[in-house]
């Protein structure tokens, strides 16, 4: 690998800047790339249009998600074969997620495109937005491919040490999912249908621009056609990547039956959490860079044998994520009415997602250290934990918290959004547990 691409020398707080943030750019973009749809559709849609659109974002998010945390196993395992300096087996890796990746795109396509309104009536889509929420996910379904294509790209850019071309690959989709919006809904008047269009229009052009780009470029593995097949390596990522997907898939499950709950609220309320929604995906960006750059710098650290720098680097993490969390979480607690603003222009709206907003705020601060730890954890590759403990979270607190506090008369959101930051402090007892737990056993088995 080049020098700059090296985790396992040199200063940490530089190293892990210079890779986290264009992951974080890459965020921010693709964080825009989502809420331009709620935003425009919110200008120039209806009101019905933002539940559609958040609620059908929420099925498509599911897919999205999971399919993310199926290439973390790419991810980390190409850093760690880097670490060993086994580049030969790289390329094997790669030809193999292409081809479990392909079907994978198939079947989701059929089941996007089968099943979105018995989803959408699962989900308690509100009536005037329930046909809205089931055009947005067949239209998203019939482009899924390109979704794929994205994160599966991105994921292999990571693992090589690059963060910058994930970068460029979402700032090209979030341009022309802009121009798309601008032009399909506000000049058009196509609503929710013309948001959709633009949001598969965007992946396409994307994916397209950027298999060009890596094929011009020299890469530091070789890639032959006859490596995209069945093999082993699947086996091998699967077995890293498949916790971290079904973990995602619970988690936004969790989030599916919470926009259910607030469905039931009505549309002001449903439209309210669409908006705040989007606003939490830019609550969460930090943390969520940390998280995808902390597991490529762990895992070439367990590579190279340097334990103590990996841990170095998560407590690193979590100084820089809880630092700007605090910033983040004061503006997300007071001023949730200005950010809502940006969104919509409905006075009731405006006043349900800060309502939400002022509950879920601390979560700014606490998933920083969270995804610092899960983000260690993944570079070890102890992704069976990271699971269980996402499921604890998700099932012992988040969601029968949200439930309670749904169905207490005179239901308040914030109540509600307390719950994600309630969650998160247990995961955090449970993983700093584990943590120890662990370094003990890595001391004894050096002795």
């Amino acid at each position: 690998m080049a020098q700059h691409n090296d985790f396992t020398q040199g200063a940490i707080v530089p190293k892990l800047l210079k890779f986290m943030l264009p992951i974080l750019g890459a965020l921010i973009l693709q964080a825009m790339y989502g809420a331009v749809d709620i935003l425009i559709v919110g200008w120039f849609g209806t009101t019905a249009g933002i539940s559609g659109v958040s609620t059908g974002s929420s099925i498509v998010n599911l897919v999205t998600f999971t399919i993310t945390g199926l290439s973390m196993g790419i991810t980390v395992l190409m850093a760690q074969y880097f670490g060993e300096k086994q580049e030969e087996r790289v390329g094997r890796l790669v030809g193999s997620a292409i081809f479990l990746f392909c079907i994978i795109a198939v079947v989701l396509a059929v089941v996007m495109l089968t099943f979105a309104r018995p989803l959408a009536i699962l989900l308690q889509a509100p009536e005037e937005a329930l046909d809205l929420t089931v055009l947005y996910v067949r239209i998203c379904g019939g482009g899924i491919l390109f979704i794929i294509a994205y994160n599966l790209i991105s994921s292999i850019s990571r693992g090589l040490g690059d963060s910058n071309m994930p970068l460029v690959f979402v700032g090209i989709a979030c341009v022309v999912n802009i121009v798309g919006d601008l032009l399909f809904v506000a000049v058009l008047h196509w609503n929710v249908a013309g948001a959709a269009l633009a949001t598969v229009m965007a992946q396409a052009v994307s994916v397209i621009l950027s298999v060009i780009i890596i094929y011009r470029r020299k890469q530091p593995f070789v890639m032959k056609w006859e490596y995209i097949r069945f093999s082993p390596e699947i086996g091998n990522f699967v077995r890293v990547g498949a916790p971290i997907a079904f973990q995602e898939i619970l988690t936004q499950l969790s989030f599916l039956a919470l926009c259910a709950f607030i469905n039931r609220l009505g549309l002001d309320a449903s439209s309210g959490y669409g908006v705040a929604n989007k606003i939490v995906n830019f609550v969460m960006l930090v943390p969520g860079a940390l998280m995808q750059s902390m597991a490529s710098f762990v895992a070439q650290n367990v590579g190279a044998g340097q334990e103590a720098r990996a841990r170095r680097a998560a407590f690193t993490g979590m100084f820089i994520g809880g630092s700007i969390g605090i910033v983040i979480a004061l503006l997300a607690f007071f001023r949730g009415d200005l950010l809502a603003m940006v969104f919509s222009s409905d006075a009731a709206v405006i006043a349900r997602a800060a309502e939400y907003l002022r509950g879920f705020a601390p979560e700014a601060v606490v998933t920083a250290i969270l995804f610092s730890f899960i983000g260690y954890f993944n570079g070890h590759q102890k992704t069976l934990f990271v699971m269980l403990q996402g499921l604890a979270q998700t099932f012992i607190v988040r969601l029968p918290m949200s439930y309670i506090m749904s169905i207490r008369p005179g239901a308040s959101l914030t109540m509600i959004g307390l719950a994600a930051p309630c969650a998160t402090v247990f995961g955090i007892v449970l993983n700093l547990t584990y943590f120890i737990i662990l370094n003990r056993k890595t001391a004894q088995n050096a002795e």
